[in-house]
């Protein structure tokens, strides 16, 4: 078993890259070796908690909607298409995405430590890959304000499987039932919408 303590973290690998010329796809998934996946999902969620223009969602979930199945069918490495994997974003780029939320990385990376290991066994991390899954088409999906708590959800599931904490995981799958409710209100509500449109046009 890999002794997690001799991986750098998370904000450390970052702030490396921002302080590149720029770096390809590929490359960050080589540097973040065996645990890719987990610091792939969060690399690409997190930043849609920011104020990003119109449509950043949508650029920012595509690799989403490409690495989650790959966690939910049990791949050991990230594929990405030649395309996405040559595709190069400058350091700066990253810095200015990332420097809001490195600090709060920070003080999370404090408080977490490998734990709760059953939660990441094989059908624990398809499990995970599964709901990321689903998040990740919701995260695409032009709703307003729809794509904050998916995109915490799957930040959360990410920093989990790269850290190994359990307790991360819980809370991922906390906010990932969160999620699932508030989307059931939200179609309800577009439902009962369109019922009433097409009753009031029916009595018209």
């Amino acid at each position: 078993m890999e002794d997690d303590s001799d991986h750098p973290s998370i904000s450390h690998i970052i702030r490396d890259l921002t302080a590149r010329e720029s770096v390809s796809i590929g490359e960050i998934v080589d540097v973040f070796g065996t645990r890719a996946f987990g610091a792939l999902l969060f690399i690409f969620a997190l930043p849609n908690l920011l104020p990003l223009p119109p449509g950043s969602s949508t650029i920012l979930g595509a690799p989403l909607l490409l690495l989650t199945p790959q966690v939910a069918f049990g791949v050991d490495a990230p594929w990405l298409p030649k395309a996405v994997d040559a595709r190069r974003i400058s350091g700066a780029d990253l810095g200015r995405v990332f420097g809001r939320l490195l600090p709060w990385v920070e003080r999370f990376e404090k408080i977490s430590r490998p734990r709760i290991a059953p939660v990441f066994n094989p059908l624990g991390q398809r499990m995970i890959g599964a709901i990321c899954s689903v998040l990740a088409f919701v995260l695409i999906l032009p709703i307003p304000l729809g794509n904050l708590l998916p995109a915490l959800t799957i930040g959360i599931f990410g920093f989990s499987l790269f850290q190994r904490d359990g307790l991360f995981a819980v809370a991922g799958y906390v906010l990932a039932g969160f999620s699932a409710f508030l989307l059931y209100v939200a179609a309800d509500a577009v439902i009962g919408g369109v019922r009433l449109l097409v009753n009031w046009l029916s009595g018209a």
